[in-house]
């Protein structure tokens, strides 16, 4: 991946139709997902952040998932080191919530 400041700008802007001066952290694979940019605005200036893997790919967060994805800084750390994070869109805390009511009780172990 050769891209630049100055592309990754553009393709944000034209590709993606969003303002790449907002602040939000625009994410570029290359295609065998062994390497990633990231393009944000800090107030000040561009910052473009770098990372190939030695070993395995960047996992899809969700290939189902065609909308904005956000990100804690928690979660995009783990993503940031290859961890797998597409179960965190499969299984969202109102998910959970659905299949296990509060309203049901928990079994008590024996003491």
């Amino acid at each position: 991946m050769r891209a630049s400041y100055d592309t990754l700008f553009s393709k944000a802007q034209g590709v993606l139709q969003k303002d790449p001066f907002s602040g939000h952290l625009f994410v570029f694979f290359n295609s065998k997902r062994n390497s990633i940019k990231c393009l944000f605005y800090d107030g000040t200036g561009f910052v473009l952040l770098c990372k190939r893997l030695e070993r395995g790919t960047f996992y899809k967060i969700n290939p189902m998932f065609k909308g904005e994805i956000t990100l804690s800084a928690a979660e995009f750390a783990l993503f940031f080191e290859g961890a797998d994070l597409e179960k965190r869109f499969v299984e969202s805390p109102r998910e959970i919530k659905k299949s296990f009511p509060m309203s049901q009780e928990l079994p008590s172990a024996p003491i």
